[in-house]
């Protein structure tokens, strides 16, 4: 049995160019981003070139909208292309419905060197002899072991073939693999790969309605576009040995290879999925998606900062080799290697995705949340001063994940509490009517109502009067808060002011 080994040699010459190719069937998978993401962090990192070629050959599968879903996601993430559709196309077009008229010669070009024929055979008769062989308790693989007996071009005569094609005859094009070889190819991530070539399907390489496979059209693009590697998902490696036989038959460099581990189930076995965020509650796509059926989330829609997507998405499967979490994208790009991706799947944790988004928004300027946060204010009807909303963000963004998390830990600070936490009311004691309107008629009587005086005031007429911490602190706060949470209650006070202050201890007496 022959032994094929990938050379790589001549590769490193190469100026770096690494492409993104979706299929515009839907909404862009969270995988899909990262698989862009590692794409863009590694021509950067090398002074390449990242491009995005949109893969539009299965009309079947088109979905309207998509193509500017995807790119739409990754101007949102930052992580734009260098070159696309409408965009310094020097390799275009990067649309490859727009391309179809470059595969057929490549196709003639396989059958012309022997390395590809025709197939006349039809989808009835091939799901019969599926059938037979599940029968059998076998599976029907069209390859080196039965193409021979089956209706193509190598079983007939130039002639017979000729006079097939004159009739127009159905027929796709087949990749003729070749027998007795066992490939020994290279994967950046994975390292030695052996293949045996007598397990290989002839895969369909142009289809009857004159349009190219996946397989032909990603192998002839790539070329004619000079990637120097193909970067892509770890569901694609069983792709490799025909990709890099393709290569061969037509006399061309094959690019290097490195193929991304799954990002896998929070809970569970399996490849992330859809489902899994419907489950759980959290997204599985950079952007929201519409469709007549329903409405799926998106990180944008959700409230996440693009930097925390793009930095958690960085460290599903791969990490610098110190404890360090938080990266800017510029610090991606200085960090990354492609060596030390993990050959093993990332499970997802959308908890550690809160997290990240959540260092983000304390690190973040407060006249930015403030800005945000004022839209939300708006929509509830609250007019309030930008400089007050700037420092109510100072005082609450250490408790939230999300600006839209802002509401409800600091609602107080704009209103009344219109009602009080049952828990909290339990501290509530007979004796602390009394001890209130004590309070409040100190605090009518502070003419400096900046928070480190009246705490010092107030801790002094504590002291004074033999008065404990929880009978005046717990009652006051849920008088001003409604409930035992938020920031410093001074600061608290301060900021609503002693005339409201005041009345909020009122109300509470009268309704406690």
């Amino acid at each position: 049995m022959v032994s094929l080994h990938q050379s790589n040699n001549t590769k490193m010459s190469k100026p770096i160019r690494v492409r993104f190719a979706p299929s515009p069937t839907g909404p862009l998978h969270i995988g899909g981003v990262r698989t862009a993401l590692f794409n863009y962090l590694f021509a950067k990192k090398n002074n390449g070139v990242f491009y995005i070629r949109i893969e539009d050959t299965d009309q079947n599968r088109f979905v309207e909208g998509a193509e500017q879903y995807i790119l739409e996601a990754l101007q949102w993430l930052n992580i734009m292309p260098d070159e696309t559709i409408g965009h310094n196309e020097k390799f275009g077009p990067y649309r490859q419905s727009e391309r179809k008229h470059i595969y057929k010669q490549y196709a003639d070009q396989l059958i012309s060197s022997g390395n590809a024929y025709y197939a006349f055979d039809s989808s009835e008769s091939l799901d019969t002899k599926r059938k037979e062989a599940e029968t059998d308790g076998k599976t029907f693989i069209y390859n080196h072991s039965n193409r021979d007996t089956l209706d193509n071009s190598l079983n007939i005569s130039a002639a017979e073939l000729e006079q097939k094609l004159a009739l127009g005859a159905e027929y796709v094009i087949r990749f003729k693999t070749p027998v007795n070889e066992i490939l020994h190819l290279q994967d950046i991530i994975r390292g030695d790969i052996k293949f045996d070539t007598n397990l290989l399907d002839d895969k369909v390489l142009f289809k009857s309605d004159g349009m190219p496979t996946y397989h032909l059209a990603n192998i002839v693009d790539d070329h004619l576009m000079e990637t120097s590697h193909v970067i892509r998902g770890e569901e694609w490696l069983p792709s490799m040995p025909l990709h890099v036989l393709l290569y061969r038959a037509f006399g061309w460099d094959a690019p290097e290879f490195a193929h991304l581990p799954l990002i896998l189930k929070p809970i569970g076995n399996g490849k992330l999925s859809k489902r899994d965020g419907d489950k759980m509650g959290f997204p599985v796509f950079p952007l929201e998606w519409k469709t007549e059926s329903g409405i799926s989330s998106g990180y944008r829609e959700s409230g996440y900062f693009p930097e925390a997507v793009v930095n958690f998405l960085a460290l599903l499967g791969w990490n610098d080799g110190t404890e360090k979490e938080i990266f800017s994208l510029d610090e991606l790009v200085q960090s990354f290697d492609l060596n030390r991706v993990h050959k093993s799947g990332a499970k997802f944790d959308p908890e550690k995705n809160k997290w990240f988004n959540h260092q983000y928004l304390v690190n973040r300027d407060d006249a930015l949340l403030a800005k945000d946060y004022q839209q939300i204010l708006t929509e509830k009807g609250i007019e309030a001063d930008f400089d007050y909303v700037q420092k109510v963000v100072s005082l609450v963004k250490e408790r939230a994940h999300f600006v839209s998390e802002f509401w409800d830990l600091s609602d107080y600070f704009f209103d009344a509490p219109p009602s009080y936490d049952e828990k909290a009311v339990k501290n509530w004691k007979v004796e602390t009517p009394a001890i209130m309107s004590d309070v409040f008629e100190l605090l009518e009587s502070i003419t400096d109502f900046s928070s480190a005086n009246i705490e010092n005031i107030l801790k002094t007429w504590m002291t004074e009067n033999e008065i404990g911490m929880g009978k005046v602190m717990q009652p006051l706060r849920l008088s001003i808060v409604g409930a035992l949470k938020g920031p410093h209650l001074f600061d608290i006070m301060e900021m609503i002011g002693q005339e409201e202050t005041i009345n909020r201890i009122k109300k509470a007496i009268a309704n406690l």
